[in-house]
């Protein structure tokens, strides 16, 4: 059996090779063409995963071709995996045009038998509704029937890729017993933990409760700091005291940034503020709406620790150290570093950027002022936010 990867990103890359090390032949296919190349040449596209590079230069070209050909990508495999990204808009709506494509692709070369696994978070009811219905229409065929078609979502992290796809525990659901079955046999082959859920909706379900879990615990993190602030608790030793077994309160930040967790929220808030019972996302919604709010909290802390240092505010350099929305991570998907910075600037602060990860170039594009942060009055550190 060969292996088709669509959607060669921090997620799609790392399980492609994966799967390689595993002994299969794999064919990735994605729409960037010096991707594709870069990958094909043996170098890595993602140089902050560690192992990925290693996994690259033993298996490109031999167990692991790229390709920008998606049609026949497909059709010279029989395993179809495709991981592509879901962004929300302006609106928080999810903009499902990238996955459309992908699967308009993927239909147009399927052949009976094929099984076809979805692993982007998605709603509730896209595998079997939106999927399932471009798939037949492009091939002709049925699915559960002619081709099988399950939900698996990528659990990983960036940074931690190689070993969450070989350590941490895997779920599938397919749209059917059948569908489940086969997707199951394949997985088993390159997880070490993979369990099979009822259906496709329980296992997209799970995906985005993990999502609203973290969210709404970092909320109650953020709040707790806010308070502990209040009444001059330093908030660390609150936290330290407060854990056992019964009670682990998580870090608090400047809010929650990735393409994760400030996304998938907005699956279950959006679907039942449609069907209009918003008493059943009151706590997501509300959680969201305290982790976004942060950047008001902490421009306000800083401005008002830049007025103790005795000059006009608008003659105080501060520096925001850290865009990326992780330590470690090229990355500013929904990143809450620059809305700070947004946030500084409308209030008249005299505010620059730094990054170890970026370039001067790199920010000045971002449209920010660089600096390094020796040479600023006042340095905030977004990874280390409780630190000011």
């Amino acid at each position: 059996m060969k292996i088709s990867v669509t959607g060669l990103g921090k997620a799609g890359l790392p399980l492609a090779f994966v799967i390689a090390d595993s002994g299969f032949e794999v064919i990735g296919i994605d729409i960037d063409e010096k991707r594709v190349e870069l990958i094909n040449n043996k170098k890595n596209p993602i140089p902050e995963e560690p192992g990925l590079l290693e996994l690259i230069k033993k298996y490109s070209g031999n167990k692991f071709i790229a390709t920008t050909d998606g049609i026949n990508g497909i059709k010279n495999t029989q395993f179809h995996i495709v991981i592509v990204p879901l962004f929300i808009d302006k609106n928080n709506k999810p903009d499902f045009s990238i996955l459309r494509s992908a699967f308009e692709t993927v239909g147009k070369g399927l052949k009976k038998g094929d099984v076809v696994v979805l692993e982007t978070t998605v709603p509730v009811g896209t595998t079997n509704g939106l999927v399932r219905n471009i798939l037949e229409k492009e091939s002709n065929l049925k699915a559960g029937e002619d081709f099988y078609l399950a939900y698996s979502p990528e659990r990983i992290m960036t940074g931690y890729s190689i070993s969450r796809y070989k350590e941490f525990p895997k779920i599938i659901g397919g749209i059917n017993k059948i569908s489940g079955e086969k997707a199951l046999e394949v997985y088993n082959k390159f997880c070490s933990k993979v369990s099979l859920v009822s259906n496709e909706k329980t296992a997209e379900m799970i995906k985005i409760s993990e999502g609203v879990y973290r969210d709404v615990n970092i909320a109650l993190a953020n709040e707790l700091f806010k308070q502990c602030d209040y009444f001059g608790i330093d908030f660390e030793e609150m936290r330290e005291g407060a854990k056992h077994p019964f009670c682990n309160i998580l870090k608090a930040g400047i809010g929650v940034g990735g393409h994760c967790i400030p996304v998938y929220p907005w699956f279950l808030i959006n679907e039942f503020e449609s069907l209009n019972k918003r008493d059943f996302i009151e706590l997501s919604k509300t959680g969201r709406k305290i982790n976004d709010k942060m950047i008001d909290f902490w421009a306000e802390k800083i401005i008002e620790k830049a007025k103790k240092l005795g000059k006009p505010i608008n003659e105080i350099k501060i520096c925001i150290k850290g865009l990326s929305y992780r330590k470690g991570v090229k990355e500013t998907a929904y990143t809450r570093s620059i809305p700070l910075i947004r946030k500084l600037e409308s209030l008249g602060v005299d505010v620059y950027a730094y990054d170890e990860l970026y370039s001067k170039e790199e920010i000045e594009k971002m449209n920010l002022k660089y600096s390094n942060p020796e040479e600023c009055d006042l340095v905030f550190d977004c990874f280390n936010s409780l630190s000011l």
